[in-house]
């Protein structure tokens, strides 16, 4: 039995959460979240930064999601408060996929959140095989999260374009995403820009790369951030989205029976 009274703090965990099926079981989200569709009445706590800790607590939730370094201190007030908390802290797509596990198990569910994590991976590892494994068949992918200033993307990303066929060398796995200066982007000579700027309310629009005058002969995509910058389920049609963006290459018509997000392409 899912427990009945969650409140989610982090739009990643709303969205493993409706994955789930667990929507109904959503009582209190941030602004920032998008509210499952079999959700009833959802009570908004704040923004994503900033919840109001009172408004939680009177929600007398049976677990409490949240996500990110920048919620640690909200997470740890929650449990001085006698919340039952669930936090998580990815910076690798291993930490994504053991993230959902965490969700399934916060809510009672392990068994389903145990088996969405596994079929995520077995998603991606599809892409794996359907991409090109030649190193000189791998095209460079600037992938931004931010662009004034422009930021190269890290945590997952870098790991999330390998996945896709894709070589991504201005950040490392795992590190948080950095400023970057044009030249050092010119040089890496990138085959790919991929868009992909933070928050639902901002969307480059289609020729704002080409409008900075960067010394950067490449093909230029704008991508929803929540498929690449959320630590959710939907990181996964990311990769898929990728792959196609990338090489052509289409999966994820496979039904695993891992909750609602397909490749919508």
């Amino acid at each position: 039995m899912v427990t009945d009274r969650v409140v989610s703090l982090a739009p990643s965990a709303t969205v493993t959460l409706d994955a789930l099926g667990a929507g109904g079981a959503l009582v209190g989200a941030t602004h920032a979240c998008e509210v499952p569709a079999d959700a009833g009445t959802v009570t908004t706590v704040g923004g994503w930064p900033n919840p109001d800790l009172d408004a939680v607590e009177s929600l007398d939730p049976t677990a409490v999601l949240t996500c990110d370094a920048l919620q640690r201190e909200t997470a740890e007030a929650l449990r001085d408060r006698g919340l039952p908390v669930s936090h998580a802290e990815p910076t690798r797509l291993a930490d994504v996929f053991a993230s959902v596990a965490d969700v399934g198990r916060a809510v009672d569910d392990a068994a389903g959140g145990a088996a969405l994590a596994a079929a995520l991976r077995r998603r991606v590892d599809r892409v794996r095989a359907a991409v090109p494994d030649d190193p000189e068949r791998r095209p460079v992918v600037y992938a931004e999260e931010w662009g004034d200033p422009p930021m190269a993307a890290g945590n997952w990303v870098p790991e999330a374009v390998a996945a896709a066929g894709g070589r991504c060398p201005f950040v490392a796995p795992g590190e948080r995403s950095r400023e970057v200066a044009p030249d050092a982007v010119a040089a890496a000579e990138p085959d790919h820009v991929v868009l992909h700027w933070c928050g639902r309310d901002r969307v480059p629009a289609s020729g704002a790369f080409a409008g900075r005058g960067w010394d950067v002969d490449a093909a230029v995509h704008v991508v929803d951030d929540a498929l690449l910058n959320q630590p959710s389920p939907r990181l996964v049609d990311g990769v898929e989205t990728l792959a196609r963006l990338l090489h052509g290459v289409c999966v994820g018509d496979e039904n695993d029976g891992d909750g609602r997000y397909r490749s919508s392409e």
